[in-house]
């Protein structure tokens, strides 16, 4: 009898565990952690990302980044031009089972144009919403605005009635250290359900058995583990720790993509890498701020051998840049890729007619979990700049120590990386970084400038509806841009992504954006 129940007994170990073999994990081992849960929480493109499998917005970009609908069905413009009318799809539940209705919308953008919002400048023409009915809501602008639907692709739904329970009708900041209920749990409509959250340790997500549209993947769980050292995650994808990882270090692509059980993904992301220069009067060791000149802000920038750095620094699959917005993005034009030129000699004569003194002091921000091989390109940089009398302080950390700095201006020159997301346009690095800081505008203006007649263009830009008309006046403000040299670009960066032989299918996105809803695991998982 006790024999009986032994067998038995491991007859059911044996089918759970046959269970658990059968589930289709995808392990994703990224370069960092997420923020927060909250994906309002601070302006980043990869926790947002992680976070729209979560939370959904009104509209989405499809397989081909074309927009389509998602948690509306259908708008119109209203006869004032100003105020869009959304349908809202019938029949959507949140995680916790509540239905989604106009007033979650309503709550949602209130809580993200909120004056303390980080990603307040992602709406940059919302003035306010009102419930029509349950399932319509209209949304009305300060104007005529033609990227209404490019902003709302990235603004998340909040359950209005999970926020009242729980106290979280306001923002959180990660940048100002504000936190919240929102900052470690989650309740939204999206793919997946956050199942636990361990912070810089792993969160996982599992299938929302409820979700409104049909699910194209076929995953049970993502664990989501940070993986900081690009050693550790070649390692753990070679052994079979993570089967993905969306950051598969540039230096090591060879030997993943020798290895029998490992696929390697390939692109040039859109994503620019710029440095910016702060504009106030002071640096922070107290002295003049040389850096309001414009030569030497040139003079730094022909101090820099972009080539060197995308064959050394970058294995050549980075793309130099001399625009501040790649190639595939509205306004662009080839006239604004024109390289300055590496010239050592003619820096140093610039600095010296600025009368820059030798040996100047300035900090380099650059952060250690950020964009590509970072820390690797600031050091060249850093030399070459020391290599015409400046002395920069490098000072590299990771982003949640970073970034409190960069927004209080708390540094003198930084990089940014900024792939125009999630307007796939060239108004949003217009709007967001090189407008003045006024309102919704200039968010990311961490150096402080300020030209009237550039914002000039930006506004006009932004409620132009003619598509032409509107793209020839960004591309007139992204020339003003280059020919002030208000931020220095240096390449579009590669974008490595690799995943282990379980992976069956895993669309690589220009926008670097993991979008796991279309990724399968093969049998072998």
């Amino acid at each position: 009898m006790k024999l009986r129940h032994l067998m038995l007994a491991s007859a059911a170990v044996a089918a759970l565990a046959g269970t658990a073999q059968a589930e289709n994990v995808l392990k994703w081992g990224a370069n960092r952690d997420i923020g927060s849960l909250d994906p309002y929480s601070f302006g980043d493109s990869f926790t947002i990302n992680v976070l729209n499998h979560v939370y959904e917005g009104l509209v989405r970009y499809n397989k081909d980044l074309k927009i389509e609908p998602a948690l509306a069905e259908s708008w119109e413009i209203l006869d004032d031009q100003i105020t869009w009318r959304f349908k809202l799809r019938e029949g959507v539940t949140f995680h916790n089972g509540n239905p989604f209705t106009a007033q979650d919308v309503v709550a949602s953008l209130t809580r993200v144009s909120d004056e303390t919002s980080p990603l307040k400048g992602n709406l940059p023409a919302y003035v306010s919403s009102k419930v029509v009915d349950d399932l319509t809501v209209d949304i009305t602008l300060n104007g005529t605005y033609p990227l209404l639907l490019n902003d709302l692709t990235n603004i998340h739904i909040f359950d209005e009635e999970w926020m009242t329970e729980h106290d979280a009708l306001m923002p959180t900041d990660v940048g100002a250290g504000t936190e919240g209920y929102a900052t470690y749990n989650a309740n939204g409509t999206g793919p997946f359900i956050v199942e636990s959250r361990q912070p810089d340790a792993k969160t996982v997500f599992v299938a929302n058995p409820d979700w409104w549209d049909e699910p194209q993947h076929n995953l049970d769980r993502i664990e989501l583990t940070p993986v900081g050292s690009a050693a550790t995650r070649v390692a753990a994808l070679l052994s079979g720790e993570i089967s993905f990882t969306n950051d598969a270090p540039v230096q090591d692509l060879p030997r993943l993509a020798a290895a029998p059980n490992v696929e390697v993904l390939e692109g040039v992301d859109l994503r620019t890498v710029m440095i910016g220069f702060p504009f106030r009067d002071t640096l922070t060791t107290g002295e003049p701020n040389p850096f309001v000149k414009k030569s030497v802000r040139e003079a730094l920038y022909k101090a820099i051998d972009l080539d060197l750095i995308h064959q050394k620094v970058m294995r050549g699959k980075s793309r130099n840049a001399g625009a501040t917005v790649a190639p595939p993005i509205p306004g662009y034009t080839e006239a604004l890729d024109e390289l300055p030129g590496y010239d050592p000699e003619a820096s140093k004569a610039l600095l010296a007619e600025a009368g820059v003194p030798e040996g100047l002091e300035f900090e380099f921000n650059c952060l250690s979990d950020g964009l590509v091989n970072e820390e690797q390109f600031c050091q060249a940089i850093a030399s070459m700049w020391s290599r015409i009398g400046l002395s920069p302080k490098l000072d590299v950390a990771p982003r949640a120590v970073q970034s409190p700095k960069r927004t209080n201006g708390k540094t003198d020159v930084y990089t940014l990386g900024w792939a125009t997301l999630p307007l796939l346009d060239s108004y949003s690095p217009l709007l967001q970084i090189f407008h003045s800081k006024d309102g919704n505008a200039g968010v990311f203006n961490w150096g402080g400038w300020s030209y009237p007649e550039l914002d000039a263009l930006i506004d006009a830009a932004g409620s132009e509806l003619d598509l032409d008309a509107r793209l020839a006046l960004q591309t007139e403000a992204l020339q003003m841009v280059k020919d002030e040299m208000i931020m220095i670009p240096l390449h579009q960066q590669p974008m490595a992504w690799a995943v282990t032989e379980e992976v069956a299918e895993m669309p690589l996105f220009p926008d670097a954006k993991p979008r796991l809803w279309f990724a399968k695991m093969g049998s072998g998982s």
